[in-house]
């Protein structure tokens, strides 16, 4: 197969296929919903997926970091950051009349709406392309779907993983073969609405150095508890270890959790699963921190053979989560 080359792309380029993108990468102090950005990355480009220029930024999340371990980012270096309302003005610049691409773009997108939220401000995109789905729409014949498999495919060096800045230049290098490959085949994009918030934040979030705590979530949240929307994806099966968790998969939780049981649950619901209040042969998954203890949800995950994971494994594995076969990215 050849790709269009850049003297036919303009003539032989699909008159649908949006004018322009922005693609984007987010660190973060976490994965619940009142966890915060602590750096983020915008590539435009233009329609054909030809880079136009770049932008960086830390931001202080006004809490601790996170897991440092894997963004780098510590207390003292966030500090003397911009907070988020301080560039949400300069990100906006960088959005506004783009599609936002990124991996696994409803994570980055839930944490970018809930950052301009937070700033009482809506973020100027309205449809997202998440390079996860695209892949899947390709069929490209990836080992996984991370990113480094999806680099690493189209010839992408990754120096620094984790790194926003990289990353989003990583996924921009690969979404431009991607995008002219579906173009090629006439392949409709993956493009899914982007609803912004409408919930402003009742109360400030914690400073930087002090974490937040679920009473601080239930007592000033910005986004109250609400009754859970059936899964709208079927249940493809069990969790197979080595492989991502796909929407749809029936998710049980057992005993106590580092992160508060609401947010994880609902940080599992965002991201397309179904979280079950028992445990049953539908069960995709058990996540318990405690396998030996003798509940009988792990007792009966333990009897029907039910794949059992560690909340760290878990929270990790929701960061890749595969689109439902009959989805987008979510």
């Amino acid at each position: 197969m050849t790709m269009l080359d850049d003297r036919t792309t303009a003539a032989a380029w699909p008159a649908a296929y949006p004018q322009g993108y922005a693609v984007v990468d987010v660190e973060t102090t976490g994965l619940a919903r009142d966890d915060r950005i602590v750096s983020a990355a915008v590539y435009r480009l233009d329609a054909q997926g030809n880079v136009e220029d770049h932008w960086y930024t830390l931001v202080n999340p006004e809490r601790d970091p996170g897991p440092v371990w894997i963004h780098g980012l510590t207390s003292d270096v966030l500090e003397g950051a911009p907070l988020f309302a301080e560039v949400a003005t300069e990100f906006s610049q960088r959005l506004d009349g783009r599609v936002l691409v990124a991996h696994n773009a409803m994570f980055d997108w839930s944490m970018i709406a809930r950052e301009y939220a937070r700033a009482e401000c809506t973020a100027p995109v309205r449809q997202r392309l998440c390079t996860i789905a695209l892949a899947k729409e390709l069929a490209l014949p990836l080992p996984n779907l991370k990113l480094e498999s999806l680099a690493a495919h189209f010839g992408v060096v990754q120096r620094r993983a984790h790194n926003a800045l990289d990353d989003a230049r990583v996924l921009a290098e690969a979404f431009r073969p991607s995008l002219h490959t579906a173009a090629e085949r006439g392949v409709r994009l993956p493009l899914l609405e982007c609803r912004p918030l409408t919930e402003w934040a009742a109360a400030p979030a914690p400073r930087i150095g002090r974490q937040a705590t679920s009473s601080a979530y239930r007592s000033g949240s910005w986004r109250p508890s609400r009754k859970r929307p059936p899964c709208p994806y079927p249940n493809p099966g069990r969790y197979e270890s080595d492989k991502p968790l796909k929407q749809g998969m029936r998710v049980a939780f057992s005993g106590d959790t580092s992160v508060d049981r609401e947010l994880l649950e609902d940080r599992a619901v965002e991201a397309g699963l179904h979280v079950a209040t028992s445990v049953s042969r539908l069960t995709s998954l058990l996540v318990t921190n405690d396998p030996d203890a003798a509940t009988s949800k792990t007792i009966k995950a333990k009897s029907f053979g039910t794949p059992i994971l560690d909340e760290a494994a878990f929270t990790h594995l929701l960061r890749d989560v595969a689109p439902a076969e009959d989805s987008a990215d979510g």
